[in-house]
């Protein structure tokens, strides 16, 4: 399998469990790693048979910008699933950065990755 990433999607979220969290929100950062097959793409060299990394993008950063969620565990189901909404889209890899994290001791991130895949 193929894999497509993108890293560094940035976006300002509302999610946690503190009320601070929720009121005043903070920047998340989202690495993805998709996985698919872009030989059809390749031997065409037509767009239409990969995935629009630019759409993926924008659909990530809603997510993110969208309803919040307790749980970075969550966000990170969330976005895996508009990942695998696009049908070239086999597997995807999802790191949630939570780089402002309330947490009482020096730290540089916290960060959730999964992987999902279509069954």
């Amino acid at each position: 399998m193929d894999r497509v990433a993108l890293s560094g999607l940035r976006a300002r979220g509302h999610h946690g469990v503190f009320p601070k969290e929720r009121e005043e929100g903070q920047t998340f950062l989202v690495d993805l790693v998709l996985g698919l097959d872009t030989r059809p793409a390749a031997a065409d060299d037509d767009l239409t048979k990969t995935v629009h990394y630019g759409i993926v993008a924008e659909e990530v950063v809603a997510v993110v910008e969208g309803e919040p969620v307790n749980l970075v565990e969550t966000l990170a189901e969330r976005i895996a699933q508009v990942c695998l909404k696009h049908d070239v889209v086999r597997e995807v890899e999802v790191r949630v950065h939570k780089p402002d994290a309330p947490i009482t001791v020096p730290f540089d991130d916290v960060t959730v990755t999964i992987t999902r895949s279509r069954a």
